[in-house]
């Protein structure tokens, strides 16, 4: 054993009696521990948005990024195709289940954006990559890189997955709205 690796264990052992370093280990130790919160999932209300218990009170979540078919708001009509089949899709993921939220921000209708998480799974890229949604084509969410969204949705349209099934006859989420 040469001189130079003989001296590190007992540098390491000089330096991990040393109540500062103790401190200062614990201390960064501490930043690398995910605190999240976990949610119950009450509902899921369509392909894109959920509703959560925070703290005793229902709280709706906005899937950030992402577009799913619209249901229809007329009763007894099916709405766009696929949209049932995310809704679905959606509530095998996440209903009744404990989830944590990576929240962007709050929109107009007082619901969070946020990329929804079960364990290691973000559920927003899942829908992509599933082709049960598109990803959101308006003003991304400040902060949100929707890079690996992107490469997912490419993959779900060049294997014709669920909505890119449809080819031609695929109407995006945002258009459907402005028809409908």
């Amino acid at each position: 054993m040469n001189s130079a690796t003989s001296l590190c264990p007992s540098i390491f052992a000089r330096c991990l009696c040393r109540p500062a370093f103790l401190f200062l280990l614990l201390f960064f130790l501490s930043f690398a521990i995910d605190y999240a919160e976990f949610y119950q999932v009450l509902r899921v209300y369509d392909g894109d948005t959920i509703t959560i218990l925070n703290a005793g009170q229902k709280q709706s979540i906005r899937l950030v990024g992402i577009d799913t078919p619209e249901k229809t708001r007329k009763k007894n009509e099916p709405g766009q195709p696929y949209s049932q089949k995310a809704t679905k899709f959606l509530a095998g993921l996440a209903l009744d289940k404990q989830v944590s939220i990576e929240s962007y921000r709050t929109d107009r209708y007082g619901r969070i954006l946020g990329v929804v998480w079960l364990g290691q799974m973000n559920v927003n890229l899942e829908m992509v990559r599933n082709g049960y949604t598109e990803v959101y084509r308006g003003r991304p969410a400040k902060g949100f890189d929707n890079d690996s969204y992107l490469q997912a949705e490419a993959q779900a349209k060049a294997g014709k997955l669920n909505i890119w099934s449809l080819g031609e006859d695929y109407v995006g989420p945002r258009d459907w709205r402005r028809r409908n």
